[in-house]
């Protein structure tokens, strides 16, 4: 038996047959010592309901409930994992609640209405993760319905949402997170911590909403850092000629020469409240 007292993941997708499924981004993790270390990093759950995507045969899932989880909410689209599911709800009576369904087409903040500590904590699949976060961080109205969002990416993803003005990494996604949210990178894990072993190291990031992020509507924001990004070799009065170019750096003071990626949080903010 394992340290929680259900047999062992690798017996349990033994026996359900659960060959990961690349068309579904699915990666299990197998050691519990590693899905508890993830649960850790979205603090204490005592109070919390958590949702979860993508549990697959349920690895973080029961780190989430050994940890104290109040109550688990875990949509999962795969139909092979709900009965090796079902298991781990009947171990932990009343604290689980698996969803069959598709993530991109859930309401979560339906699923926490009523709640007042909501924490989101996911091995995410890697083909929806940043559509994920990027919903999450475009939630109306603000402060969201989730007191926190800890999330396993590629590792180059994870650098991506936390970079800053001036690194390589600083994009689209790090400004959408800086602007609503405080981002860190909590740990990185190695492609033999998954069954199947992916090819890239990945990264656990934990986010927290920031309670009065600089007021802007999130679409215009979404609007001028794909203009800004799409071609970020450009000076800024090139990439956003279509949005207004220099005239429009000009009427907030920005330098139209200068490059997507120097700009901060709060100047890609002044534009968008421009246009």
């Amino acid at each position: 038996m394992s340290i929680d007292g259900l047999p062992p993941l690798r017996d349990v997708i033994s026996r359900h047959e659960l060959r990961a499924k690349k068309s579904l981004g699915q990666n299990f993790l197998l050691d519990l010592n590693i899905t508890s270390k993830v649960a850790r990093g979205a603090g204490n759950l005592t109070d919390a309901m958590v949702i979860e995507v993508g549990p697959g045969p349920g690895g973080l899932t029961r780190a989430l409930l050994l940890n104290g989880a109040r109550r688990v909410i875990a949509i999962e689209r795969d139909e092979r994992c709900l009965a090796a599911l079902d298991e781990v709800s009947a171990h932990y009576p009343n604290r689980l609640t698996v969803i069959p369904g598709d993530a991109l087409a859930t309401d979560f903040a339906t699923l926490a209405a009523g709640e007042t500590d909501v924490r989101i904590v996911a091995n995410l699949p890697y083909n929806i993760g940043t559509e994920l976060l990027v919903r999450w961080l475009s939630a109306e109205p603000w402060p969201p319905y989730w007191r926190s969002l800890t999330l396993m990416f590629q590792k180059e993803v994870a650098q991506r949402i936390v970079a800053q003005p001036g690194d390589d990494a600083y994009g689209r996604l790090a400004v959408l997170a800086g602007w609503r949210a405080h981002a860190d990178i909590l740990f990185d894990l190695p492609p033999q911590a998954f069954t199947p072993p992916p090819k890239v190291t990945s990264a656990v990031v934990h986010l927290e909403p920031r309670a009065t992020p600089l007021p802007v509507e999130a679409a215009k924001l979404s609007r001028v850092t794909e203009f800004a990004f799409g071609q970020r070799r450009k000076m800024l009065r090139q990439s956003l000629k279509p949005i207004g170019g220099e005239a429009l750096l000009a009427r907030i003071g920005i330098d139209p020469t200068r490059r997507a990626e120097t700009l901060s949080v709060e100047e890609f903010v002044a534009i968008a409240r421009e246009i």
